[in-house]
């Protein structure tokens, strides 16, 4: 893989997806009721750093560190991926704390396993901040 890398773009995609569709069909969806300014910047920081690190490779922060991590990477990917689309289409009208923190656990998850498949200390870096940013603020917003 040279400094694009194809299979994070089409996963980034597949996560934007029904966030769009949300947004499009259900105005004030993501209404942010929790105002914690260090968390609401790690969870910013967190998500457009991850984004970006999945679709670009840093030079010498990206590499399959093992045989078949290709492999691994995908069907990991592909795996997290079919589990956060079920979530949202098994919470589609729910607006509860299971669906806020499945939909907030799941690309955590797969922005985590990706950084840690690839070996890229910035993705894994941005996944934790937007885990611990993603996860408060979906949990909290419930209260």
């Amino acid at each position: 893989m040279g400094w694009l890398n194809y299979y994070g773009l089409i996963a980034v995609a597949i996560l934007m997806i029904p966030n769009i569709i949300d947004a499009v069909c259900e105005k004030g969806a993501f209404e942010n009721k929790y105002r914690n300014t260090i968390i609401l910047l790690f969870e910013q920081i967190g998500r457009y750093g991850c984004m970006a690190f999945m679709i670009f490779n840093l030079p010498y922060t990206f590499g399959f560190w093992f045989g078949s991590a290709l492999v691994v990477y995908l069907s990991g990917n592909g795996a997290l991926l079919a589990l956060y689309l079920w979530g949202w289409i098994v919470f589609r009208k729910d607006r509860g704390r299971a669906k806020m923190l499945w939909l907030s656990i799941t690309p955590t998850a797969l922005f985590l396993f990706s950084g840690i498949t690839v070996l890229s200390i910035p993705l894994m870096l941005c996944s934790i901040l937007f885990g611990i940013g993603h996860i408060t603020i979906s949990y909290k917003n419930i209260e």
